[in-house]
């Protein structure tokens, strides 16, 4: 006997959409068998209770029973042997049309009986149906009540109770769903048997009544239903050996920890994936209903390829919901809730905002997400690209035994032309290739990495002197900036902070490549995803980092601190400077800022290297004077330009400016 389709119970406790949407197959095929097992029975009642109209009945039987065929079940798999049985017995019956109809007794027995048990016992499914929607709306609403609690005002006790009010909640549906999936895999098996049982009931009571029946069909159908009711014992061993695995199963689920019920169950310690570019599972979907308020629903997301999908209850397939390549992905903060992360598009606008259950799911979902938005999904193994990916993140904030070897191999052709050219006037005179410092001679290990903004104590202490009240946080409230009104130098760039640290030394550039290296790593290992976008004006006093938003200043440095400056060899828009601060104690600290630019960092680099050489010759008129010729101005002569075209991909808000000028 062919295989029957079933519903698997493993899945119960997940309950996907794709198990709920093979559920409606299965209970539309069991209204399909309801509505045939009614006409079904109709006809027998016919053939039982029209005693004068015997030969219409059995007529009316026959067709139906060559009706089953084209009954067009969700769930036809193994009927073959079913509807072939049915037409040989069509046959019959057509025969036995002619026969005499004084059967009433042995029919209702035979024939009747065991069609009505089958209707009122096996086909009776809507109580558990109903308890399994009850229980899954009952799930709902604790899993709704358990998101909603506070992240900030967290109370343990609270939270317990509400937690266990889930996993006795989602233990509930576990349990309903695995007998109601049981039941409707049983009525598969019953079907079969429910269809060919009244039939041989019938042709055994015309054999047993009538002996000219006997004569006519003895012989040929002994054989026949002899096949028949093996056919049918067969089934019932099938069917009690599904039922005996389905029981062991249920047991087996059953007897699983409680962990699998509760959500967030290992938040101290969670084993989590970082290296998947595949993810499934449900998450709560923040939606605005209105100027200042959201509604948040619990949905089914899955990634396929490189776009995030999102698929409803009792939904065929998923939707695209938003294209993850060259998308950011980050933690926030939202309304309160805990585990919530934010997808930004490439162009840096908001997208959505969604959250996950559990610690453990959140940063896979940030992972798996950060890993599809490298389109890592495209090249022959993605999941051995993730894996060395992650792990060459995890090897780059460990100290390296030269910084010399990484840095030849990153940018062999400028080591080179430094090492072979010292002096142009000397003919090309050959030298020695100077050693490269040791990255611990540059920064200490260890050092801390710091990816918020923070103020120098110096810079602090001078915001906060004179009369004027300021903020502490190195924000003022004077939006004019009068010492740029009489700067000769003026340019602003959109950039984002990535980090800043401390160094040992800034008499050389490879300290900025080695911060550069250790923060991007660092961000990497820790999925550290939020940058703070700012202004950078660079004028010929100072670098000020402005709030875009506001125009509040978030941080100022005098120029004459920068004493290192440089943009990353292969990643353009990385720049970086180094930044000499003077101590309380009378000594001097070094820090680095990395930042992430809009623009090339060479232009960020020539406008600092412009802004320090006016200060160097602004005690000079005639040299300032030459030095100013030689420099692109505005129409005004007052600001620099750095270039007459903007950057396609500069991101510049004010992009009808033409260029990146100023402020």
């Amino acid at each position: 006997m062919p295989a029957v389709d079933k519903l698997l119970l493993e899945e119960a406790l997940q309950d996907s959409p794709q198990t709920r949407s093979l559920l409606s197959v299965f209970e539309e095929d069991a209204g399909t068998l309801t509505d045939y097992t009614n006409q079904l029975l109709q006809a027998m009642q016919r053939v039982y209770g029209a005693q004068n109209e015997m030969c219409l009945a059995t007529q009316q039987l026959s067709k139906q029973l060559l009706a089953y065929e084209k009954q067009n079940f969700a769930l036809g798999k193994g009927d073959e042997e079913v509807i072939s049985t049915l037409h040989y017995f069509s046959k019959v019956v057509d025969e036995l049309n002619l026969l005499h109809t004084e059967l009433a007794k042995q029919l209702a027995d035979t024939m009747v009986l065991p069609i009505i048990q089958f209707r009122e016992k096996d086909l009776t499914v809507s109580t558990l149906k109903d308890l399994f929607g009850l229980a899954s709306n009952e799930h709902d609403l604790s899993m709704a009540k358990y998101s909603r609690l506070p992240k900030k005002k967290e109370n343990e006790k609270v939270k317990t109770e509400v937690g266990k009010e889930v996993a006795a909640a989602r233990r509930k549906q576990h349990l309903s769903s695995l007998q109601y999936y049981c039941a409707l895999n049983a009525l598969q098996y019953r079907k079969q048997m429910a269809m060919m049982e009244p039939m041989i009931g019938f042709a055994h009571g015309q054999i047993n009544f009538f002996k000219k029946g006997a004569e006519m069909f003895s012989k040929r159908m002994d054989s026949f239903l002899s096949s028949v009711a093996d056919m049918v014992q067969s089934i019932q061993v099938e069917l009690e050996a599904e039922a005996e695995k389905m029981r062991v199963s249920q047991q087996e689920l059953l007897s699983v920890d409680e962990s699998v019920y509760t959500p967030d169950s290992d938040v101290a310690a969670p084993q989590i994936n970082r290296n998947l570019i595949q993810k499934a599972g449900y998450l709560n979907l923040r939606n605005k209903t209105g100027l200042v308020t959201t509604t948040w629903e619990r949905l089914y997301f899955f990634t396929q390829g490189g776009n995030l999908m999102c698929q409803p209850r009792g939904a065929v397939a998923g939707g695209l919901i938003q294209d993850l390549d060259n998308c950011s992905v980050m933690a926030v903060d939202c309304e309160d809730r805990r585990y919530c992360f934010q997808i930004t598009t490439p162009n840096g606008k908001s997208g959505i905002i969604l959250q996950a259950e559990s610690r453990k799911e959140n940063e896979e979902w940030i992972c798996a997400i950060n890993n599809i938005s490298r389109q890592i999904y495209l090249t022959d193994n993605p999941e051995a690209v993730a894996i060395k990916l992650n792990q060459t993140a995890l090897q780059a904030v460990t100290p390296i035994t030269s910084f010399g070897k990484k840095q030849e191999s990153s940018c062999p052709s400028q080591n080179l032309k430094n090492s072979e050219m010292e002096n142009e006037n000397d003919k090309i005179v050959p030298k020695a290739t100077a050693s490269l410092p040791e990255a611990e001679e540059l920064i200490a290990p260890g050092t801390p990495i710091q990816f918020d903004i923070v103020l120098p104590a110096t810079e602090f202490l001078d915001q906060n002197r004179g009369s004027r009240r300021t903020n502490p946080f190195g924000e003022t409230e004077d939006e004019s900036f009068p010492e740029a009104e009489d700067s000769l130098l003026q340019q602003m760039f959109i950039v984002r902070f990535l980090g800043s640290m401390a160094v040992k030394t800034d008499s050389t550039t490879e300290v900025i490549y080695e911060a550069m290296r250790q923060v991007l790593a660092a961000r990497a290992i820790h999925n550290i995803f939020r940058m703070t976008e700012s202004h950078l004006m660079v004028t010929s006093q100072s670098l000020r980092l402005i709030d875009p938003q506001t125009q509040v200043s978030r941080a100022n440095f005098e120029l004459t601190s920068v004493t290192q400056f440089a943009a990353h060899q292969e990643n353009k828009r990385l720049v970086g400077f180094v930044i000499r601060v003077p101590e309380s104690t009378g000594e001097e600290s070094l820090s680095t800022y990395i930042f992430e630019s809009n623009s090339e960092g060479e232009k960020i680099c020539y406008a600092i290297n412009l802004g320090k050489e006016i200060i160097e010759v602004q005690k000079d008129p005639e040299a300032l004077a030459q030095l100013m010729l030689s420099i692109p101005l505005t129409n005004d002569g007052k600001y620099v330009l750095l270039n007459d075209q903007p950057d396609d991909d500069d991101g510049n808000p004010n992009e009808h400016r033409g260029a990146e000028s100023e402020a």
